[in-house]
């Protein structure tokens, strides 16, 4: 008899497969998906984990709680931002901050301007970058224009534009319900009106276009 624990690794497997499946071609030579091994792991998210190699990580356990065009919206949002180029990177900025002001501290001591000098501007430098970085209204609007890209991959795999708003809409909806931070929980409600601002900019359009194919063909019958 099959142990519970045998078919929760083959059921993780096969989603992991499938995921897999959802990578647009161009990406799946050099992007992974694997089960997060952390404690406390964010649902899904990216990093780079050598030259031209970047892996997805999931949360499997909370994964399995959401609905099958959930999971494939909020993959597609990471593929995304992949795309983007806006996922973390193992950066210098840290290092660089402790070396530079670790070199300020011993030029005062040993007085010597011009190295001082150039101590404080690589700290400045770093800083800045650490600050662009974390930096709240870079992150949400980056995470915002994810969001769609990520309608667009799903129209590429098959979904209706209408449908691919409402699945990432509904995604949203249950990350709001279930994130008790409430910094974090901002930023979800804050890409869930953008996401309906945007459904709504792309239903004008959709009908805009209908109106505009329905007076073209009353012209060519009447002419």
């Amino acid at each position: 008899m099959t142990s519970y624990a045998t078919s929760t690794a083959r059921a993780d497997m096969s989603e992991l497969r499938r995921l897999r499946g959802l990578l647009p071609p161009e990406l799946q030579s050099w992007v992974m998906v694997e089960g997060a091994t952390a404690v406390n792991p964010p649902l899904i998210t990216s990093e780079e984990i050598g030259k031209d190699e970047v892996e997805i990580q999931v949360d499997l356990v909370r994964w399995d709680q959401l609905a099958l065009d959930q999971r494939n919206l909020l993959f597609w949002h990471e593929v995304a931002r992949i795309q983007n180029d806006t996922i973390p990177r193992d950066g210098w900025e840290m290092a660089a901050l402790a070396i530079g002001l670790g070199g300020a501290v011993g030029e005062l001591w040993v007085q010597d301007a011009l190295l001082l000098l150039l101590a404080l501007g690589l700290s400045g430098v770093a800083g800045y970058r650490l600050y662009q970085k974390n930096n709240g209204e870079k992150r949400l609007r980056e995470a915002i224009e994810a969001d769609e890209k990520a309608i667009a991959l799903a129209t590429r795999f098959g979904y209706t534009l209408p449908n691919a708003y409402k699945s990432l809409g509904s995604a949203l909806k249950t990350l709001i319900e279930q994130t008790p931070k409430k910094r974090q929980r901002s930023r979800y409600e804050s890409r869930l009106q953008a996401l309906k601002r945007s459904a709504s900019k792309a239903k004008a359009r959709a009908k805009a276009s209908k109106e505009g194919q329905f007076d073209a063909q009353s012209e060519s019958l009447y002419s």
